[in-house]
């Protein structure tokens, strides 16, 4: 249910925009890079994980843009207890609307916020998983920063962002915690101008 509100609620944005606006819909996927941050300074690992999704990319004025995203973000963290690795796998649908400043050259500055939808919390220790969802906030708010290059002949284009958490993902626990980390990846725009 809220995976189809989250794809119509982007749609909408998508098609409203497109009316008024000179819009180019894309591709996109990477490597996340995240860790989560706690109140209590008990620091983890970082579990590489992947990203991989949609994005329209809206015209505003020659500089400016809007680009609301739908992604799937796989997210967590690796910590090791008594020599036993644990690895705690997220999953979220990260909607951010990042607005840009685009040079002449093809390089894109780009700040905006990002909403996410949890949809699977894992523990996996010893090759068993255990299904943690039920620990963990439903919805996670967080702003994100950072730069891009598209080559315009092609439409394709590389980029690199800064999410910062905002909000406590824990639900069960008086410890705050944030998910915080990087992405890189590359993106494809169709019929770009």
């Amino acid at each position: 249910m809220k995976i189809s509100t989250i794809v119509l609620l982007f749609s909408v944005l998508v098609t409203v925009s497109a009316q008024a606006q000179h819009v180019n819909v894309g591709l996109k996927a990477g490597l996340n890079l995240y860790n989560v941050n706690n109140s209590n300074a008990v620091d983890y690992n970082m579990k590489p994980g992947l990203y991989a999704g949609l994005l329209g990319h809206i015209h505003v004025s020659k500089q400016f843009a809007i680009q609301p995203e739908l992604l799937y973000s796989a997210q967590g963290v690796s910590y090791t207890v008594s020599g036993t690795q644990t690895k705690l796998k997220l999953g979220y649908i990260n909607v951010p609307v990042m607005l840009q400043y685009m040079f002449d050259n093809g390089f894109r500055l780009q700040a905006g916020p990002q909403v996410g939808f949890l949809v699977n919390a894992k523990s996996e220790t010893g090759g068993s998983n255990t299904d943690i969802k039920s620990n963990y906030k439903a919805v996670d708010f967080a702003v994100g920063a950072g730069v891009g290059y598209i080559h315009v002949p092609s439409g394709f284009g590389v980029d690199a962002r800064y999410n910062l958490g905002l909000s406590d993902i824990n639900d069960n626990s008086t410890v705050k915690s944030t998910n915080r980390g990087f992405q890189l990846g590359v993106f494809y725009q169709f019929k770009h101008h």
